[in-house]
């Protein structure tokens, strides 16, 4: 196993806000680790302090054993590629030149004849063939989601980095891209994923790994039956849940039951 990504004691504010205090994870390859809390918990602000969008306040982050902030942003973009949680930028490109710049880190002068076939290969993978060559924007929420997803997996970073990456995905095409996501990873020698998501279940069935951000800090970290427990369902999301074990045919399910009341709204 390879070491990915080690962030240690790391550090964010938003002014006097405290967002992320002395978080501290590692990646080995070949793993897909989710992130879950609350809206507002950091995940976003995370992902995009890893990515060095922004800039965290104290801490250290290493990626494939280089130092963060040592690495050119072209070295940078070599490591880790990044899906943002809501697609602004609107190409008036085709869908196959959008994600042939994901290959952007890797080339020099020109386009190869390879880059040209990873391109074709991952838009195959992806089954994102049938609007290949449209304009970009002239495509839905969903389906320009699932180009940038193939933007990054084209560009053959060593981490992707994404954020609700099936936000504005219908559930069949939510659970087709993390199949295939998880499918990247564990075809992979040396690539992981660290993904900030919301849904529970798609965390539970997919992720090898949970990180559990709670009030700025990672209160749980381990495989989703150590981290999905009633108690850290309910101190986190304010539920209260049952739990359907996984067996050789169904994975981890977390089925909501109700919302908890504060004790003062009980008196």
């Amino acid at each position: 196993m390879t070491e990915l990504l080690a962030v240690k004691d790391l550090n964010f504010n938003w002014g006097r806000n405290e967002v992320l205090k002395g978080i501290s994870f590692n990646i080995e390859s070949n793993e897909v680790v989710a992130i879950l809390g609350v809206n507002g918990a950091g995940k976003s602000t995370l992902i995009k302090c890893i990515n060095r969008i922004l800039k965290m306040d104290s801490g250290t982050v290493q990626v494939c054993s280089s130092d963060l902030t040592s690495l050119s942003i072209m070295e940078l973009s070599r490591r880790v590629s990044y899906v943002p949680q809501t697609v602004r930028t609107s190409f008036s490109i085709d869908v196959f030149d959008v994600v042939l710049l994901g290959r952007r880190p890797h080339i020099s002068w020109r386009v190869s004849p390879r880059d040209q076939k990873i391109v074709s290969e991952t838009i195959r993978f992806l089954s994102l063939e049938e609007f290949a060559f449209r304009r970009f924007d002239q495509l839905s929420g969903g389906e320009r989601q699932r180009v940038i997803v193939a933007k990054a997996v084209a560009q053959d970073s060593n981490l992707l980095l994404m954020d609700e990456p099936t936000s504005d995905l219908d559930l069949k095409n939510q659970i087709t891209t993390m199949k295939n996501i998880s499918q990247i990873i564990s075809r992979s020698h040396a690539k992981s994923a660290l993904i900030a998501i919301h849904d529970i279940n798609i965390a539970a069935r997919f992720a090898d790994r949970i990180l559990l951000l709670h009030d700025g800090r990672i209160i749980s970290d381990g495989t989703p039956q150590e981290v999905l427990t009633i108690e850290n369902i309910a101190m986190v999301f304010g539920v209260s849940s049952h739990i359907v074990p996984s067996t050789d045919t169904q994975p981890l399910r977390i089925v909501i039951e109700d919302e908890i009341q504060d004790t003062e709204e009980e008196k």
